[in-house]
């Protein structure tokens, strides 16, 4: 047992192969450009409404489609069920997530220049802990949009949860929200992330095989060498 943890922590303490320092430092390039992407777009379609209403999630602002003009629609809508107005304010939840990817950035690319395998573990455990916490907080934030409701506005309805992926019927609107571009250079930079550690694991597997095998043949052949 304390062989294999030795074992371990000797693996962890490897280098970085020079080929996944390129491919960290180039996954940096997809995470700069979630930047200016939107990261999530929530539409809603209703009679009244054919063409449809969209509103597009970005890192740092909430966008409404036709010229922001559907933003201020859906608003007026969400008083009269005593929804609270949706706005960047409102979504203030979000207001860590630039900071976080600009960390990752820099953390990405400390571990492409400096870093060893322990570092890229590290690095994949971050990646992993901001992306599922955004994820809840987003869930969180329109649970609650939806569940603290006026009970003085004009018109009653029971407490819902807006579409966090996928479709919904919600009264008279069909809702639907999907992961943007801006939501899919972070999932590029995770899965790259995950499938370097991953080569790590197995190459680093392979060389150790590869080593104990040229150490015990050494052995051996020290053994048969005569004095």
């Amino acid at each position: 047992m304390r062989r294999a943890i030795d074992k371990f922590y000797a693996f962890l303490d490897r280098p970085l192969y020079l080929s996944s320092r390129f491919l960290l430092a180039a996954l940096v390039i997809p995470l700069i450009l979630s930047f200016w992407a939107p990261l999530w777009r929530i539409g809603m379609i209703a009679p009244q409404y054919p063409e449809g209403l969209s509103l597009h999630i970005y890192s740092y602002k909430l966008e409404g489609g036709r010229g922001g003009r559907d933003l201020h629609e859906v608003n007026v809508l969400n008083h009269y069920i005593g929804m609270h107005s949706i706005d960047r304010a409102a979504l203030k939840d979000l207001d860590w997530l630039p900071f976080a990817l600009g960390a990752l950035i820099l953390l990405a690319l400390r571990v492409a220049v400096v870093g060893n395998v322990r570092s890229l573990l590290d690095l994949a455990v971050i990646v992993g802990y901001v992306s599922a916490f955004g994820m809840g907080r987003f869930y969180y934030q329109l649970y609650t949009f939806g569940h603290d409701l006026d009970p003085k506005a004009p018109l009653r309805m029971p407490p819902f949860t807006p579409a966090v992926f996928g479709r919904k019927e919600i009264a008279n609107f069909t809702t639907e929200a999907y992961p943007q571009m801006g939501s899919i250079y972070i999932g590029i930079f995770a899965t790259g992330v995950t499938l370097i550690l991953l080569w790590h694991l197995v190459k680093g597997r392979r060389d150790s095989l590869r080593e104990e095998r040229a150490a015990a043949a050494a052995a051996v052949a020290g053994q048969k060498t005569p004095a």
